[in-house]
């Protein structure tokens, strides 16, 4: 009881806020990732043209997200946030009311939109380092798993509502290109909701102006910790160029052109997939604590990502579903045990700049996968191989990761060596 009490004094009004606000994000995101592809698709774009769009999306938030991040603890976490939840609003209006594909390339570059169901852009960063800052470090890695568990169950709850509010708008006579533009308006709408949330936030949340030390000349707002965070950084590239081989769009898309699955079925297989994705990420606390979080990085993602290479060789959609369920159950445990990694090795006033860099840099590695992806998609012979080769990169980072880090502490290690 002691313990449980414990645990809800670490939770402020602002840790309860910037839950809700990663719960409605998430949401968003979800929403509208499982139709994505298919929209840009009803839009009149080929394969390669969604791929190329995608890619450009992601190296737009890319940019944006690295000054936004590198400079939010000296201009303010809060303001920056809201300014994300802007380009939310803006990337949604713009993508429902234009079929233009260079106004759709700018929107899209400028703006926030996820095509994965995942984080994009500067929140989840800024998030990350207002978290470390107001709970104590012995909580810090359950606060990130329980932070990934509602992230994750809200994606599923709005893949599961975008899937099964198209399905039922096309059931009652509206096209299948207007039914995902409704999606893509009710995207936006979040991103104002957002906003507004953000603007509920305390002082407490910002890093006091006395600890604030000086980056170095194109340090982004790193010191002392510079040199970890660019090999952090260089490992997160190769997971998330491998991860964004099978975006949750694209493997919504090979679900659509393998098995003619419907987009309702397509969300209840997302709810579920995201769901356990959700519990994988929880259960990682206990693993973390007694065999450490690098630890647990490595050895639960490594067979996920053979579970992901094995998805396309079932012979039946069934065995399939099955098999990517499976390793979603696992495939998150390495999520709040990265972060948790991440933020303890850095100084307090680096944080944001940390989480920034190096979400940023598996932003840029996400980037370069869509255009290749969508080549692959669109060629039918090819249609199965970026789960392949998604496994294999990954679990290559894996390998590299343990070999690079599995000395390198965080505090609440050391204290128990």
């Amino acid at each position: 009881m002691t313990t449980n009490v414990s645990k809800i004094r670490d939770f402020t009004p602002d840790s309860y806020m910037l839950f809700a606000t990663r719960m409605a994000r998430l949401f968003a995101y979800g929403f509208v990732s499982v139709i994505l592809a298919l929209y840009l698709s009803q839009l009149g774009l080929s394969e390669w043209q969604i791929g190329l769009l995608i890619t450009l999306t992601l190296i737009g938030d890319t940019v944006i997200s690295l000054w936004i991040t590198t400079n939010a603890d000296r201009i303010g976490r809060k303001r920056m946030l809201i300014v994300g939840a802007a380009l939310m609003l803006f990337a949604g209006l713009f993508f429902a009311f234009t079929q233009d594909f260079i106004f759709l390339v700018i929107a899209g570059t400028i703006g926030v939109i996820s095509p994965s169901g995942n984080e994009v852009g500067p929140f989840l960063a800024l998030e990350q380092a207002a978290l470390s800052q107001i709970v104590p470090d012995k909580r810090r890695t359950q606060i990130f798993a329980w932070y990934n568990l509602v992230g994750s169950f809200s994606t599923a709850l709005g893949a599961l509502c975008g899937g099964g509010l198209a399905q039922i708008l096309q059931g009652n006579g509206v096209t299948p290109l207007n039914s995902y533009r409704v999606i893509v308006i009710g995207y936006a709408l979040l991103g104002l909701a957002l906003g507004l949330m953000f603007m509920r936030l305390s002082a407490n949340v910002e890093v006091p102006k006395e600890k604030i030390k000086p980056s170095t000349p194109l340090g982004f707002g790193l010191h002392r910790s510079r040199n970890v965070v660019i090999k952090l950084s260089g490992l997160f590239v190769l997971d998330a160029f491998g991860g964004a081989l099978v975006l949750q769009s694209f493997v919504a898309y090979w679900f659509n052109k393998r098995y003619g699955v419907e987009p309702a079925v397509l969300g209840a297989i997302f709810f579920g997939a995201n769901i356990l994705a959700g519990i994988s990420a929880l259960s990682a606390v206990k693993i973390a604590s007694k065999i450490g979080l690098i630890n647990t990085m490595v050895f639960t993602h490594v067979p996920s990502n053979i579970l992901l290479i094995l998805v396309p060789l079932m012979p039946t959609l069934p065995l399939a579903i099955i098999v990517l369920l499976l390793r979603f159950s696992i495939s998150q445990m390495d999520v709040p045990t990265r972060q948790s990694y991440t933020m303890a090795v850095v100084e307090p006033d680096e944080r944001s700049a940390a989480a920034g860099v190096t979400g940023i840099a598996r932003t840029l590695g996400a980037s370069i996968a869509p255009t290749l992806a969508g080549q692959l998609m669109g060629n039918a012979g090819l249609l199965s191989l970026p789960f392949i080769l998604a496994g294999t990169i990954k679990i290559i980072y894996d390998l590299l990761l343990y070999r690079s880090f599995k000395t390198i502490k965080p505090p609440e290690e050391k204290a128990k060596a």
